[in-house]
């Protein structure tokens, strides 16, 4: 295990992150949601405290632990002031290396995990970007969410968590702690008797756990959610690169360009010149593996089909034609700020670190990417864009009337 410390002023308060490796995309394909259900059980019981006493230490201190599911790995973090330290630690490493996993905790664990299921299948927004993952991953890695399915979560059983939980003393893991802490605090974690054994293991050992490569043919090129609303969601997008690839900052400046403030080209084509969405922007998060790339759009039936031909208008533009000098100039100044605005924190910046190092990039990468940015050509931005953005996949969630007029169009 790594640990890294970011000591800054922050008025004794402290926070740790801890990245270990594979999430969700490990999940096996009969047990979707089975990273989630150890991650939200382990804080539920480990090392010799029950679910209550876990409760009522970190509860009586003031402070935050939580344990999410990520696609690329789970994320332990902690949140207390500096004072608290030495006795909030120890439960991160007893989560590791020791936990309960109680049959009645598991299932309180899958009800609630399908309530937060249910209530992502009312968003048509979620229902349409769960159609383009399945349509772009199958049943890959990166093709179903990290919570898993409900059909999946109500056969998992205590035995088939057991291995996962058994398997999590040996995978990479990176603790970041940020803000201000004991001057002692890393000898401290690697002599404590709750994370007894991680650093030694992984050592003298290999990376077990290697990248993966997602191979998935798409059959088609759009994927349909009928649903009985107004409203239409749309979403175009392709899966691209990973983060740790040299072009991948050429798709975050074409993610900028697209779709960050008022100055982006969603929001001057989409809601200024034409006026025909509620809502425009680029998703295109962190991922180890092929990541998403996607504009997404929320219109009314009557400006479906506009919204539709403006949303591809801007997706050729980014291949066809180079942005300007001065465009060049504000998109990487909107990074800048924006790389800025994501790691104001003490959580955010320990929570970036863990997972870029987490993903196999070095403490220095957003260093290295600022520096390199200055010489990045608006040709290099295109050329990028014409080699891993051409022929995006649509998806579609709206009525039946308003799906057919978008199937016609789309075909054209």
């Amino acid at each position: 295990m790594n640990i890294i410390l970011d000591k800054l002023n922050s008025k004794n308060i402290m926070s740790a992150k801890l990245w270990i490796e594979e999430g969700s995309r490990n999940d096996p394909k009969d047990r979707k949601g089975i990273h989630q259900l150890l991650s939200a059980t382990m804080l539920r019981g480990c090392g010799p405290y029950n679910n209550r006493q876990i409760a009522e230490i970190v509860e009586s201190s003031g402070a935050n632990l939580n344990c999410d599911t990520y696609e690329d790995g789970l994320l332990i973090s902690l949140k207390c002031v500096e004072s608290d330290a030495y006795k909030l630690l120890p439960l991160i490493g007893w989560m590791i290396t020791k936990p309960v996993l109680q049959i009645d905790q598991i299932e309180l664990e899958k009800d609630l995990t399908i309530k937060a299921i249910k209530r992502q299948k009312e968003s048509t927004y979620q229902i349409a970007f769960d159609g383009w993952r399945k349509m772009v991953y199958g049943d890959g890695p990166y093709g179903h969410d990290p919570l898993g399915s409900i059909d999946d979560i109500n056969k998992i059983k205590k035995e088939h968590i057991m291995p996962f939980a058994s398997s999590l003393i040996y995978r990479k893991k990176n603790l970041v702690i940020s803000g201000k802490f004991p001057i002692n605090i890393e000898s401290y974690i690697e002599n404590s008797i709750a994370f007894k054994g991680i650093s030694k293991i992984l050592n003298n050992q290999n990376k077990s756990y290697n990248k993966i490569e997602l191979k998935y043919k798409q059959k088609t090129n759009i994927c349909i959610r009928s649903l009985n609303t107004k409203q239409v969601i749309l979403l175009l997008g392709k899966s691209t690169i990973r983060y740790d690839s040299k072009s991948d900052i050429l798709l975050r400046l074409l993610s900028c360009y697209l779709g960050y403030g008022m100055s982006s080209l969603l929001f001057k084509i989409l809601r200024e010149k034409y006026g025909v969405v509620y809502e425009a922007g680029v998703y295109h998060p962190i991922r180890e593996n092929q990541t998403p790339f996607i504009m997404h759009a929320s219109t009314t039936e009557e400006k479906a089909i506009l919204t539709l031909q403006l949303l591809k208008e801007c997706w050729e533009k980014i291949i066809n034609i180079e942005i300007s000098p001065e465009e060049l100039d504000l998109v990487k100044i909107k990074f800048r700020g924006q790389m800025a605005h994501s790691l104001q924190s003490i959580s955010q910046r320990a929570e970036h670190k863990a997972h870029i190092l987490g993903i196999g990039l070095t403490k220095d990468h957003d260093k290295e990417i600022l520096l390199r940015l200055g010489g990045i050509t608006s040709k290099e931005i295109k050329d990028a864009a014409n080699k891993y953005l051409k022929n995006p996949l649509l998806s579609v969630c709206s009525n039946k009337e308003v799906i057919r007029k978008i199937i016609k169009n789309w075909k054209s």
